[in-house]
């Protein structure tokens, strides 16, 4: 089944609004204009019920199908936040608030859900209600757990969430996807090390927590050489060092900070005992005592089993079997909509955005070529999990 003909006509208006999204940037959950904006067009489109202030400034928006026999409910969720970026696009919509930026296309995630809203509330073609999810805070402020804990699953009877991501380089009219780990937990850890300062001349007389510290930062890397199943994926990166403020003074304190990305629990559970294994003990070798602060992340993104074959199926229906990629890499990159995925059985999947900029790049920007087929999943969705 290709694109719906009806979005395609909507084409130019979905593009007109991801381009005012894109114009006006709002960051974390301080978006009460892309809020507003996206109740004003809820209400325009016919929506039965509108609820604001989920997770502090989400939006949610029940749209009940024509027969409305079923008791089948579907969550369908979209991010708003904007990221702290000067925009170097040179577009006659580009940001028009100094250091904010859609650098991540969620002016186009909310786009295209506002489309399929649009549509399933003039057409109402399924039995059931479908539940059009706009978070805040996806972007480092766990604004899918403020909604999660803010009791979203309970209060509209949402069985089952999808969700959907663009994704630059792949191309476009494709989809990508895989059942179990797409979207690695994002954990980060702050190592202390404690040591005894003294001059630069007679290292002897001090306990070097810099020294210290450039050992334990290649040792830590034997974390996923040496512990990790080859077969699984891990990744450990020491992003931050910071010691000293002299040339000729040893320092008596030095940092080192990082961050851990596992695709999977038991991986992202092992990570952590070794690292609170190793760096006391590393320190302690040297003479020196260590702290380790580590800090749980977004969770891992898990796409159950049932959704994704689901989610599979919709996605050729609309884009044709050689345009879904099933078995698609996962992505250590991480992302919040892991907390309603750990709620309700869910599936999130990549759109093509084609050869664009990367996610998070002062030159990147969402593909409104990919609109049309964003919304018709979306549509397709519904109508397929709960058929009249």
């Amino acid at each position: 089944m290709p694109i719906i003909n009806r979005l395609a006509e909507f084409h130019e208006e979905i593009s007109g609004w991801r381009q005012d999204f894109h114009a006006h940037p709002e960051l974390l959950y301080d978006v009460k204009r892309t809020g507003a904006k996206i109740e004003e067009l809820l209400k325009s489109f016919g929506v039965d019920e509108i609820v604001t202030g989920i997770g502090k400034t989400g939006v949610v928006g029940v749209i009940r199908g024509r027969q409305n026999s079923s008791s089948k409910v579907i969550g369908l969720r979209a991010d708003m936040d904007a990221l702290p970026i000067v925009e170097k696009t040179g577009k006659d919509y580009a940001s028009k608030t100094a250091g904010k930026m859609h650098a991540c296309g969620h002016d186009g995630h909310m786009a295209m859900l506002l489309g399929a809203a649009k549509y399933l509330a003039e057409t109402r073609n399924f039995d059931g209600n479908a539940i059009v999810i706009f978070q805040p805070a996806e972007e480092g402020g766990a604004g899918g757990k403020a909604m999660v804990d803010d009791g979203l699953m309970e209060r509209f009877g949402i069985e089952q969430v999808f969700g959907m991501h663009n994704m630059p380089k792949m191309e476009l009219g494709t989809f990508g996807i895989r059942p179990g780990g797409l979207m690695a937990a994002t954990d980060e850890f702050t190592i202390t090390i404690n040591g005894i300062g003294g001059h630069a001349a007679a290292p002897h007389t001090s306990i070097d927590p810099v020294m210290i510290g450039a050992q334990i930062a290649v040792a830590l890397q034997t974390l996923v050489s040496r512990n990790v199943d080859p077969i699984e994926n891990a990744v450990l990166s020491i992003t931050q060092i910071h010691g000293g403020n002299a040339y000729n003074i040893i320092p008596a304190t030095a940092q080192l900070m990082g961050t851990v990305r596992t695709l999977n629990e038991n991986i992202r559970q092992l990570m952590e005992k070794r690292l609170n294994e190793m760096v006391p003990k590393l320190a302690q070798a040297f003479g020196a005592n260590a702290d380790l602060r580590f800090k749980r992340g977004y969770p891992v993104t898990v796409n159950a089993p049932e959704q994704t074959d689901f989610a599979i199926k919709v996605a050729r229906e609309i884009a044709g079997d050689d345009n879904v990629n099933s078995n698609v890499a996962p992505v250590m990159g991480g992302e919040d909509f892991s907390y309603m995925a750990n709620a309700r059985p869910a599936a999130f999947i990549f759109l093509g955005n084609g050869d664009s900029a990367d996610l998070h790049q002062d030159s990147y920007n969402f593909n409104d070529a990919a609109i049309p087929l964003g919304c018709s999943y979306w549509v397709k969705l519904v109508e397929t999990a709960m058929p009249i």
